[in-house]
């Protein structure tokens, strides 16, 4: 009997620029779910994500979660390998995306990102952001350089200190912890979290199933003008459903189903 996870996802161009630089990756199979971020104002960021996708979907069926996490870093470290290569060959440019990855075993999960992409986790009613971006408005305000007012209003709110193919080593960050039933998380680009705040992707998660919470989030960033594109990934753990689908003598539900 496998453990079950509702997924759903949605990406958008937006209303202001011309081609989707985002990437996602959805393998519940395995447990890993992703969203990268081609950086803006740098070349070619639909490539950049595009590769560390391509990398991270190379992952294959893990042993345990310290092989899973393993397989993930190694595969991002190959991704900052290729669009550093990529960079040079282009005359020394940066070819970068940042990256948030949710990987799931054994009923835990861990959180693997660079740059502001961010994941969340939605338990009890209540939504916490399980990573912290990489910005250098993030590092004033828990430094106490900033207050948060002043955060609001700075000049360059979107400036990541790290990134997938900008540096020689890929820096991430990584957090881990036990899994609920009924736990949901929220993986998204930065489009996102530029128009819709937390408790509004908290009404549209607990309210909805996994795709049409997606699609609505996706339909509030439009309505407020998309200034970026967005891309948004909702998982619910159920594990409940799966042992009861198997005591009944059912079929086991396809566990990539949207729900």
């Amino acid at each position: 009997m496998g453990i079950m996870f509702h997924t759903g996802a949605a990406t958008h161009i937006g209303k202001v620029r011309q081609r989707n630089e985002d990437s996602y990756l959805i393998r519940p199979e395995i447990g890993i779910w992703g969203v990268a971020d081609g950086m803006g104002g740098h070349e070619a960021g639909d490539v950049a994500s595009r590769i560390v996708i391509e990398e991270l979907g190379s992952i294959g069926v893990p042993s345990s979660g310290a092989d899973l996490l393993q397989e993930c870093e190694e595969r991002i470290a190959a991704a900052n390998t290729r669009l550093k290569e990529i960079g040079h060959e282009r005359g020394g440019v940066i070819v970068g995306a940042t990256i948030a990855v949710l990987l799931a075993f054994d009923g835990h999960y861990a959180c693997v990102w660079a740059g502001d992409s961010r994941i969340y986790l939605l338990r009890g009613s209540k939504i916490v952001q399980l990573s912290q971006d990489h910005t250098e408005v993030e590092e004033l305000l828990v430094n106490g350089v900033i207050s948060r007012e002043e955060a609001m209003t700075w000049k360059a709110p979107n400036a990541v200190t790290r990134a997938i193919g900008v540096y020689d080593q890929a820096e991430l960050e990584i957090m881990s912890g036990p899994m609920e039933g009924g736990d949901s998380f929220v993986i998204c680009s930065d489009g996102l979290t530029r128009h819709v705040v937390n408790e509004e992707i908290l009404h549209c998660v607990d309210t909805g199933l996994c795709q049409e919470a997606c699609d609505n989030l996706i339909a509030l960033t439009l309505k407020r003008g998309a200034t970026d594109n967005v891309t948004v990934i909702v998982v619910r753990f159920e594990p409940e459903a799966a042992r009861d689908a198997a005591a009944s003598g059912r079929s086991h539900p396809d566990p990539g189903g949207s729900g």
